[in-house]
């Protein structure tokens, strides 16, 4: 089975620290990144088709906590494929960098890739579990020897008001006139979040967005989280999911 044809609602997906506080979906498909960190989904909510993009961002100053958490996951991934055969992808959808500080073991995880490469055939896709980690190992060859190639998805950035509005229009741009609901979700790792509800720079770029794109909506206005520290909130409706 391929990665696109994983309903991920069935694997616990929709339980992640990821889109645990999203709208509940009947389907979720991952689709790869397309846009770069940008990671793509199609999902199914009462039953309409749509499309949601999800980008994972931390403070370029606290890069630090990312560059570690990556290297703990590098130490497992690489350790897992001396012991594996055959060439794998492996996607990492999310990880709770908070929650797992001082517990996460390497080893297991490399021990659960192993034996989920087991079960694998040529271009076949499983999701993988453990702890906070989410993501999809996929099998591209059969060989005798073992090589897993890694893919993460975060972006660094600078402590400047307009560099959410950015964010978030490059987004939207690649969906401007679709016909189908899109959401769009920023997950920020940062201690001190990007998203400054009482930055009134920052508040005035929003609002200009919000207000183009609900004119250029053909059918369905995009809905745009964000997901930080301080909650989780819906800028374009204004609504506070989790304060």
């Amino acid at each position: 089975m391929s990665s696109q044809r994983i309903n991920l609602v069935h694997t616990g997906f929709a339980s992640s620290n990821l889109f645990n506080y999203l709208p509940r979906f009947e389907e979720i498909y991952y689709q790869g990144n397309p846009m770069g960190r940008v990671q793509s989904f199609t999902a199914v909510r009462e039953g309409q088709a749509c499309k949601l993009l999800a980008v994972t961002i931390i403070r370029k100053d606290e890069d630090f906590l990312w560059e570690s958490t990556r290297d703990l996951l590098d130490r497992s991934v690489k350790d897992a494929a001396v012991m594996m055969r055959g060439v794998h992808t492996f996607d990492l959808l999310t990880f709770d960098v908070h929650q797992e500080t001082g517990s996460f073991n390497a080893r297991e995880l490399a021990q659960v890739l192993v034996n989920s490469s087991l079960r694998l055939k040529t271009g076949e896709a499983m999701l993988i579990k453990y702890s906070s980690v989410y993501g999809i190992l996929q099998k591209l060859v059969d060989e005798p020897w073992g090589k897993i190639l890694f893919k993460t998805a975060v972006e660094l950035f600078n402590d400047k008001p307009n560099f959410l509005y950015v964010l978030v229009k490059k987004i939207l741009k690649t969906v401007e006139f679709a016909r189908e609901p899109v959401m769009v979700l920023v997950n920020d790792l940062s201690t001190y979040p990007l998203h400054d509800p009482d930055n009134e720079l920052q508040k005035a770029f929003l609002d200009d967005l919000i207000a183009a794109q609900v004119k250029n909506s053909i059918e369905f206005p995009p809905e745009v989280y964000i997901q930080d520290q301080r909650g989780v909130r819906e800028l374009f409706s204004g609504t506070i999911v989790k304060g």
